[in-house]
């Protein structure tokens, strides 16, 4: 489980510096774009955001890894932790030490993940459950994707660019489980991998949940998009790994004390570090003027 661990944590740092750097490209994009596939295509000239697609490309493969050994409830959590590599990236960057309200923030995401995994202890998972209770699962998660992102339309900049966040962390949270889907069907084979609608719907969900990360990075800095993405990702993430593959978590009430601590824990430290100025410093530099971001 060390490996597995080690391999996750190698994901989320990889996706911490593809975040980061998918955020100043797109950051600099017209506000007419947000939400339209014309903004993707702008973005696919700039060399930034290619190597920042590249980043989070390999920390998805690092993190597909570790699927194989492990299950969804387990990794999603761990893959949170992208938000302190992304911060330990930025401060290297600027040349700056961390303050105190980040190492705050860092304890308490690290540590609200550990006291979730040890007081959960997630096992067992696998493709046993009915095949209607996947597809209700995975619908459902496309229904709040959809509520998410006609809410932003309605909304100011700031707002907008959250709703989208989140709207994109429920599907990057679905992308996990289809993700660890496919991977435990191809142990059936090829033959049973091609015939599975997970091999199938993982990429357009990927695309889609790309296409909505974007919109919110073009919407508003970093600080606002990336911590609403970070915390909504594993609490879909868990659901889906308990509803749609029977993963199991401890359920006397000692267990479950520690289960909604360490969440609490993620989701707080989450917000903490999404006020650091070091990812307001993404807001230098766009070709529009801060007044017409507001």
């Amino acid at each position: 489980m060390i490996a597995t661990e080690v391999l996750v944590l190698m994901a989320a740092a990889l996706l911490g510096l593809g975040f980061v750097a998918q955020q100043h490209a797109a950051y600099a994009e017209p506000l007419g774009e947000v939400l339209h596939v014309s903004l993707l295509l702008h973005l696919a000239r700039k060399p930034l955001w290619l190597f920042g697609i590249g980043a989070m490309v390999g920390g998805q493969i690092l993190a597909s890894l570790a699927l194989q050994e492990a299950n969804v409830t387990q990794v999603a959590p761990l893959l949170a932790t992208n938000l302190i590599f992304a911060l330990a990236l930025a401060a290297v960057r600027y040349q700056e030490f961390l303050g105190r309200a980040e190492w705050l923030g860092a304890v308490l995401v690290s540590g609200g993940v550990a006291v979730f995994l040890a007081s959960g202890q997630p096992h067992g998972g696998d493709l046993s459950g009915p095949a209607a209770v996947a597809w209700m699962a995975a619908a459902g998660v496309l229904a709040l994707a959809g509520v998410l992102v006609v809410l932003a339309l309605r909304t100011g900049l700031k707002t907008k660019a959250m709703l989208l966040a989140a709207a994109a962390g429920a599907l990057y949270g679905l992308q996990d489980a289809l993700t660890r889907g496919s991977l435990l069907t191809l142990e059936h084979g090829p033959r049973a991998l091609f015939g599975s609608w997970y091999l199938y719907t993982l990429p357009v969900i990927a695309v889609t949940g790309i296409w909505l990360n974007q919109s919110a990075f073009d919407a508003a800095p970093l600080r606002i998009s990336l911590p609403t993405a970070t915390a909504t990702e594993p609490i879909i993430g868990i659901v889906l790994g308990v509803a749609i593959f029977r993963e199991r978590l401890r359920v006397d009430p000692q267990a479950l004390v520690g289960e909604v601590v360490g969440l609490v824990a993620l989701v707080v430290g989450i917000v903490i570090l999404g006020r650091s100025p070091f990812l307001a410093k993404s807001e230098q530099g766009p070709q529009q003027p801060d007044s017409q971001r507001q």
